[in-house]
Parts: C-alpha cells; sequence; structure tokens
C-alpha cells in the first residue's frame, strides 16, 4: 500500500495552478470590481508563468476572456466553476513513497457552508484537476481547504481548531480523527494546532481561520509566524497567541526549528474595518517566490525576510489588496502540483 507525503512547498514542481475568476462574489459586481479581479488574477499566473508551466481552469465561455489577459504560454482547462480559490477547491498534491504523483480531494462545502457561498461546481474540481494532472486520486471523508494545511515537508502540519474543528465542516471530529485522516492523506505526524485565525478571517467572507495566513514553514528549521504589532488592532493579542502555543507546541515536542515572526503592514484599516494583510501569504514556486504587496512602507523589509529564507529564488511583490478584499490571497488562489 502506497504511503503519501505532502512535500514542503519549495519542493520542485511540475506546474502551477489557478482557477478564472467566473461570475460570482471573487468577479465583484461593477465593471471596475471585474477589471480588477481578472488583472489580479492574471498578474499572478503570468510572473508565475515567467519560472514554470501554468493551467488555468476556466469556466466554460470564459475562454476568450481569460486569453486576453494571460500570457501566451498559460494552458487553460475548462471546467465548471463557482469560484476562483484553487488552493481550496483544488486538490492537494501529494508523492507516494514509490514515486507516484496523487492527488488529495478533500469534501469542499464553500468553507463550512457559509451562506454566501455556491459550491455545486467547485466541489467537483479537486477530482478534476487530479484527473488532468495524471496524479492518482485519494479521496477524504474530511471537508478540508488547502489553505487550512501548512506542512514542512517532514511529517509536521500547522492547522487551526476554527477550521478542521468548525461543525459546519466536520461535525463531531476530534482533533485525533483529524491527524489520523491527515497521516492517511497527506503522511503528517504531528499538528501544530493553533486556536483561531485572523479577526478578518472569520468575518463573514473568511475562511474562519485558515492557517496559510497565520505560519509557513520556508524550510523545515524555520516557522515563521504573522505578527501584528499595533495594540489597537485585534489580530495583535491574536498573534501573540498564536506565537506561544507554538513555541509551547515546539517544546512540548522537543522539535528543532526557529520560530520568526513576519511583521504585518503598517496598514491597518480599509474601508470594511481592520484588515488581515499577512506576508505569510506568498507561494513558492520554481525559482521564486510571488509574494504579497500592498502598497505600504513594511512591503520592503517583508520582502526582504522572504529573500533571506529563499535563498536562490527572485522574490516578487504583488499587489494583493484586490485579493484580501475579497477574502484571500495569493497563496489562496494557486496549487502548487510538486514535480515527481
Amino acid at each position: 500500500m502506497t504511503s503519501w507525503r505532502m512535500p514542503i512547498e519549495g519542493h520542485p514542481q511540475e506546474r502551477l495552478w489557478l482557477a478564472w475568476p467566473t461570475e460570482g462574489y471573487a468577479l465583484g459586481e461593477s465593471e471596475a470590481e471585474v477589471e480588477e479581479a481578472r488583472r489580479t488574477w492574471a498578474s499572478v499566473a503570468n510572473a508565475a508563468s515567467e519560472f514554470q508551466a501554468v493551467t488555468v481552469v476556466v469556466n466554460p465561455g470564459d475562454e476568450s476572456i481569460a486569453r486576453r489577459y494571460l500570457a501566451g504560454g498559460i494552458e487553460q482547462l475548462v471546467a465548471p466553476l463557482d469560484d476562483a480559490w484553487m488552493r481550496d477547491i483544488g486538490p492537494s498534491f501529494v508523492i507516494g513513497d514509490d514515486g507516484r504523483l496523487g492527488a488529495v480531494n478533500f469534501v469542499f462545502n464553500g468553507w463550512g457552508g457559509q451562506d454566501w457561498a455556491h459550491w455545486d461546481k467547485d466541489r467537483h474540481i479537486g477530482r478534476i484537476v487530479a484527473e488532468a494532472s495524471g496524479a492518482e486520486l485519494i479521496d477524504s471523508e474530511m471537508t478540508n481547504e488547502g489553505g487550512g494545511i501548512q506542512v514542512d515537508g517532514t511529517g509536521r502540519v500547522v492547522l487551526t481548531e476554527t477550521v478542521q474543528l468548525d461543525p459546519g465542516r466536520n461535525p463531531g471530529w476530534t482533533k485525533e480523527r483529524v491527524e489520523a485522516e491527515l497521516e492517511r492523506t497527506i503522511g503528517t505526524t504531528s499538528a501544530l494546532w493553533l486556536p483561531r485565525g485572523l479577526s478578518r478571517d472569520h468575518e463573514r467572507f473568511g475562511t474562519r481561520g485558515h492557517s496559510d495566513i497565520l505560519a509557513v514553514f520556508p524550510t523545515p528549521d524555520v516557522l515563521l509566524m504573522h505578527r501584528q504589532d499595533s495594540a489597537s488592532h485585534p489580530d495583535h493579542e491574536i498573534a501573540r497567541v498564536n506565537r506561544a502555543t507554538a513555541e509551547r507546541y515546539r517544546d512540548d515536542n522537543g522539535a528543532a526549528f526557529d520560530i520568526l515572526d513576519l511583521p504585518a503592514p503598517e496598514t491597518l484599516r480599509d474601508d470594511e474595518g481592520f484588515v488581515d494583510y499577512s506576508y505569510v501569504n506568498h507561494v513558492v514556486i520554481n525559482g521564486a517566490v510571488l509574494a504579497c504587496a500592498f502598497d505600504d512602507p513594511a512591503d520592503d523589509l517583508a520582502l526582504g525576510v522572504l529573500r533571506e529564507f529563499y535563498p536562490g529564488r527572485e522574490v516578487i511583490g504583488l499587489d494583493a489588496r484586490p485579493l484580501f478584499a475579497r477574502g484571500g490571497g495569493i497563496h489562496c488562489i494557486t496549487q502548487q502540483q510538486p514535480a515527481v
């Protein structure tokens, strides 16, 4: 029987997957919002295509629209879509101990059955992308999204109690059951459970606490964690508690990794309230890191930190404010397929 493991994101990749925003929340309602969404999604896909193969899943009828924005070498896979958050609706790729590519197809139910979400089409994208990639499909009965798991490639995973234990996702599940299912599907053997996500991520259009905005392993030896320095921001205390939780986990497990801070931008609010802007939410690809930028004084410092921990990769800052306004970031709209 094949044993599967999700590699760290910096593992060599075959391609990067995205989904093209179609009608719905991510696309927006006004002409300006629609144009903003298309240009933002395309900026990530086009930047990635300079370094590796990129495939964008496109809703039927949107092919010509997507082609106007996407670079010439980017492939399209036509499949019905509700939304465009590939990290969450697509499969989570793993590698078998026999060298085969696998694709874990978690149940997707609109981030816990949220009243604004639609997922009749998106719930099939994991299977569709798995088949297109040639991966072996690994079905899971657990409701989960790729944005809710951050791995170090050696068996460690970062989770949040508000996602995997969400009654809207997995009613009645225990930490032990979640961990057992993740060990079966993505090969993790130790879980760092953070109490909750950032405040904006728990509002109406949030995920209820994805870990890919809170913490990331650039290497198995380092955990970068979101820090909010302003005591007036509700995430100041959330980040402090998450950091203390990670330190206890490390000490209790005798784990040998450093915990370092990745400070939040200086911008605290937008028109909707306190922002959840985070530099943690970047995607690593072959030869580059596509990082969130916010036209903020802290951008240069954050990109410099990422350059330190991803040596040999070009760190590219892309304006992520339109993504965060819609409920996610660069990591949220991408999904890497590792090379085998």
